[in-house]
């Protein structure tokens, strides 16, 4: 459950910053929650599937196409969701760009190696890594 109100979290940030920067408009705080809400449910449902069908085209663009998906599905939330407009597909690409950007940095700072997230440290103890010995040795030249 911690792990799923962090990503929503990290996804709400994304898109009110991609709503800043593209100029998407969104009127209530509740409409920023329920778009990156809905944002992730079709992330996880609908992507997939849209992923599957354009599979040609993923391949020819050699990837490319992956950001047309991901602008689509801003598109269409922006759609459903009253309150949260986006006014055209090439300003839900770009904020498709920035929302993915943003919550690949942000997801950084709280993802730890077993997908569970908690803040990440940068300075590691000893203690709590016992396994990690000094290497000592000589180099043969």
């Amino acid at each position: 459950m911690k792990s799923l109100l962090m990503r929503w979290f990290c996804t709400t940030i994304a898109v009110a910053l991609a709503a800043h920067l593209v100029g998407m408009q969104y009127d209530t705080f509740g409409a920023l929650i329920a778009t990156s809400l809905l944002l992730g449910i079709a992330n996880a449902l609908v992507r997939p599937l849209l992923l599957l069908l354009s599979l040609p085209f993923i391949l020819v663009t050699l990837g490319f196409f992956i950001l047309v998906v991901n602008g689509f599905l801003l598109w269409m939330v922006g759609g459903i969701v009253p309150g949260f407009h986006v006014d055209g597909f090439w300003q839900a690409f770009f904020g498709a760009l920035i929302v993915s950007f943003v919550s690949w940095i942000l997801s950084a700072f709280f993802k730890t190696g077993d997908g569970q997230f908690q803040v990440i440290t940068t300075r590691r103890t000893e203690l709590e890594r016992p396994e990690m010995k000094p290497v000592r040795g000589r180099v043969v030249e």
